[in-house]
């Protein structure tokens, strides 16, 4: 799979706790310790990716046309989102925001347009 494709899986799935969509979708929320521990930490047929730090991991992400945002607190979060980031300000503190026009919840189909710089 390509990084925008793995990316896509781990923010999908319920397996992470450290990466979810934010904003109704339209983000990537990342808790940046724990997405170290959770993510980039991982060993042999377990391992998501192929960096181990989160330099690397974000220097990808601008590779890939993502811009980093602050959080919109205008808008109210769905419950699920905003008790995600409640535990993750909790746990870890750092919160990170990035967005990418084509990387979009509702639709995937927009994910063949996340093409590397």
């Amino acid at each position: 799979l390509s990084f925008p494709q793995r990316l896509w899986k781990i923010v999908e799935s319920d397996q992470f706790k450290s990466i979810w969509w934010s904003e109704g979708g339209k983000c990537v929320a990342i808790n940046e310790g724990l997405f170290e521990e959770e993510v980039l930490e991982r060993k042999g047929p377990m391992q998501v990716f192929a960096m181990k730090k989160m330099n690397s991991f974000l220097r990808k992400l601008n590779l890939y046309g993502f811009t980093k945002t602050k959080r919109n607190f205008t808008r109210s979060a769905s419950l699920p989102e905003f008790l995600a980031e409640e535990a993750a300000i909790a746990a870890h503190g750092k919160l990170l925001y990035y967005y990418n026009p084509s990387f979009h919840r509702e639709y995937p189909h927009l994910l063949e347009n996340v093409r590397r710089r």
